[in-house]
């Protein structure tokens, strides 16, 4: 068999994450959603109850977790390895009725003995609900979501709409889960990160901007929130879409850009400006559309530099800047970093605008150099390390 494992990288290698699958149609959703953390590295084992069996198949879910399904509790006592001496146990999808039992410490199937046991041995557990609105709202059962968020379980909300709770993304689902087993290593620190470019606006459908998808300020933030940050990111424009469970700032000019993250920096420890932001402005804004029959020349002013107005502002804090060069990269980057009074200074060239892949050049103040390749998501982990260090010696 071909597997997936390790495929987007190792975050959750060495990690046995164990799903329990209950009766909710979402079931037809797991063995994708199993795949999906085997391509970080996860082992996965699969504990199914008999309604869940009747939506999808446990020859499809064998395959999918490259292990076998334990539908049945026998001498073996499956419910203890797989949930007491589990890394992590995922109850997903999640019935009103699996939750209820939870909630009242019954295990009287395979599925609910799994997460009592994975409970009482306070191993991490992840609650992911699935069913009609109706339910979802009944009073009992959002009472005892609550019950179990305050013994430590935690829940993935549903997204509700079409008067269905439906189950989150599996890529949301991925992401909490590797954030409940990565090491908190930022866990109290407030971090502002911004991403994406910045629209300066000529009339109501013309504008100036510098190119970027935001992908790296997005991966930023993730490393963040996995390692336990109050992550806040403020975005510009992108053409990549922000994670849902991250929170998220629109904003779009430099100005509002500018506004935005001088206010969050208020409580904040750290900054790190990924974002792309464009240089100049129209000088001024025109009404309505301009006639595209005549020439036009336009009066650009410079827009406000962010990095330097928080500085000023906050200089006891510590901020991450970024330098995009097509040429001698690091002595330039440096050079900003003395003029903008940085703390660290991300270097990297033009190719890797759009790019899940790239090179840089991690600068400090000490002029050392740490030059590295590759996906956007390993590169960021990098620059989170970076900024721990900082943030341990401050």
């Amino acid at each position: 068999m071909l597997s997936v494992k390790g495929n987007k990288g190792s975050l959750l290698e060495g990690k046995k994450i164990t799903i329990c699958v209950s009766g909710s149609v979402a079931a037809v959703r797991v063995p994708e959603l199993a795949r999906e953390l085997m391509r970080h590295g996860a082992d996965i084992h699969i504990v199914a109850s008999d309604a869940a069996l009747e939506l999808v198949g446990e020859k499809l879910l064998e395959w999918a977790s490259e292990n076998k399904v334990v539908t049945s509790l026998t001498g073996e006592v499956e419910h203890i390895r797989l949930g007491a001496y589990a890394d992590l146990v995922l109850v997903c999808p999640a019935t009103a009725n699996t939750i209820s039992k939870i909630a009242m410490g019954i295990g009287d199937t395979p599925v609910t003995s799994t997460v009592t046991c994975a409970i009482g041995a306070e191993k991490p557990v992840l609650v992911v609900p699935a069913m009609h609105e109706s339910m979802f709202r009944h009073p009992i059962v959002a009472d005892n979501l609550q019950k179990l968020e305050s013994i430590g379980v935690g829940v993935i909300y549903p997204h509700v709409e079409e008067e269905k709770a439906k189950l989150a993304s599996n890529s949301e689902i991925a992401e909490i889960a590797i954030a409940k087993l990565s090491r908190k290593t930022l866990a109290g620190k407030k971090i502002v990160i911004t991403a994406g470019p910045t629209y300066e606006a000529i009339d109501a459908v013309r504008g100036i901007a510098n190119l970027s998808s935001g992908k790296m300020g997005i991966e930023l933030a993730k490393a963040a929130y996995r390692r336990g940050a109050d992550t806040v990111l403020v975005y510009g424009p992108g053409s990549e879409k922000p994670p849902s469970w991250i929170r998220a700032i629109s904003v779009v000019s430099a100005w509002d850009m500018g506004r935005a993250v001088k206010e969050e920096m208020r409580d904040a420890d750290a900054l790190i400006s990924a974002a792309a932001i464009a240089d100049y402005a129209p000088a001024e804004r025109f009404t309505g559309k301009i006639s595209s029959g005549n020439p036009l020349t336009l009066k650009l002013k410079q827009t406000p530099k962010l990095v330097s107005e928080v500085r000023a502002l906050y200089p006891n804090k510590i901020i991450v800047g970024f330098k995009l060069e097509a040429e001698d990269l690091v002595r330039r980057a440096y050079a900003k970093l003395l003029k903008d009074g940085l703390d660290l200074i991300i270097a990297n060239s033009p190719s890797a605008i759009g790019s899940d892949e790239s090179e840089i050049a991690i600068v400090s103040r000490g002029k050392s150099v740490k030059s590295l390749s590759g996906s956007k998501a390993q590169l960021a982990g990098h620059i989170l390390d970076e900024l721990h260090a900082l943030m341990a010696k401050a």
